[in-house]
């Protein structure tokens, strides 16, 4: 199987044997790694001063890293950054990412138009907007899905670029989340639900994302049907076992890793981290993505992630899940 036949089979939840998939939503560690900027590096905002040539060689650039990325650490899907972000430029980098590499990789980018925890700036007012006009930040989000899907729509009718959408709308703290239930059901669940349905029309799959402490929220995520959740942070007290008991093993779990102790924990730490994330991960013999629970950001030591990466290569492996078990005897 290519990577993208491996990935698409583990969201779908069939077991595939052999190495479990492993991508980074993010790797932003593409100096250290590579000796360039990563995509989404502000260096792009010059875009429009450059010559035609000029940005041949940035797209191309992009496009390459990229994929040099995800071979270098066995990645099976790759999210991309458009940088620029319109619709055009999307295409285009899209198009060389296909032409350069084919089918063999999973790719995706951002798609969420359901709101995020707001930030300091605008917290109060967001907050009192929730409940003294929350028909009107419906309406606001209406707006947004539409857009989304409407770009859906213009990449679907240019080919085979795109096979899903990462909803990266962050809703929760890592003691709680952000929403209440309640207010998750009116501002939330129905234009998630839409959403997902309407990207799975276009025959596209969805990977829905957030950080923090799920646990309250979780079975109204899983009831909008997304292939995927991801990030499982255990920083927010979430685990695999538990989630698996609350949504059952037919939606796909990408995560777990601990960021926090990846970047500041001991090497023993580290270690006994990646193994018990893969244990627990591959408990179900199906439906699981290894990767970190948030992604390889910046400031996150390149040894520690290549560390992870070498356990991944070592014991993320169906076939040998007896072995990864006995290192826990």
């Amino acid at each position: 199987m290519t990577h993208r036949e491996r990935f698409i089979k583990t969201l779908k939840c069939e077991p595939i044997g052999g190495q479990v998939p492993t991508f980074e939503l993010v790797f932003f560690l593409t100096m250290e790694a590579f000796g360039k900027v990563h995509p989404s590096h502000r260096f792009y905002e010059q875009w429009n001063q450059m010559s035609q040539n000029e940005r041949n060689l940035h797209m191309n650039e992009m496009a390459q890293l990229y994929i040099d990325t995800a071979r270098k650490y066995g990645h099976s899907a790759i999210f991309i950054h458009p940088n620029p972000a319109d619709i055009e430029s999307t295409i285009w980098l899209l198009e060389l990412i296909r032409e350069k590499s084919g089918d063999e990789f999973f790719i995706m980018k951002h798609g969420d138009p359901t709101w995020s925890i707001p930030d300091g700036d605008t917290m109060m007012e967001f907050s009192i907007q929730m409940f003294e006009e929350p028909e009107k930040l419906n309406d606001e989000t209406k707006r947004r899905m539409e857009r989304s899907l409407e770009q859906a729509r213009i990449i679907d009718e240019r080919g085979h670029l795109l096979d899903g959408f990462a909803l990266c709308a962050d809703y929760c703290f890592n003691t709680n989340p952000f929403y209440s239930p309640e207010a998750f059901d009116e501002l939330v669940v129905p234009f998630l639900k839409e959403t997902i349905a309407e990207y799975r029309k276009m025959g596209y799959y969805t990977i829905k994302h957030t950080d923090g402490n799920i646990m309250p929220i979780l079975k109204q995520m899983a009831d909008c049907k997304p292939d995927a959740f991801h990030s499982l942070d255990p920083q927010g007290g979430v685990s695999i076992p538990e989630v698996r008991k609350i949504i059952g093993n037919d939606i796909a779990l990408i995560g777990n890793v601990n960021c926090g102790l990846l970047q500041t924990g001991t090497e023993e730490e580290c270690r006994a981290d990646v193994l018990r994330s893969l244990r627990e991960g591959m408990a179900a013999g199906r439906g699981y993505v290894f990767s970190t629970s948030n992604c390889a950001y910046t400031g996150l030591p390149l040894s520690r992630y290549e560390m992870m990466n070498d356990l991944w290569r070592q014991y993320g492996n169906y076939d040998r899940y007896d072995e990864l078990l006995a290192l826990n005897a």
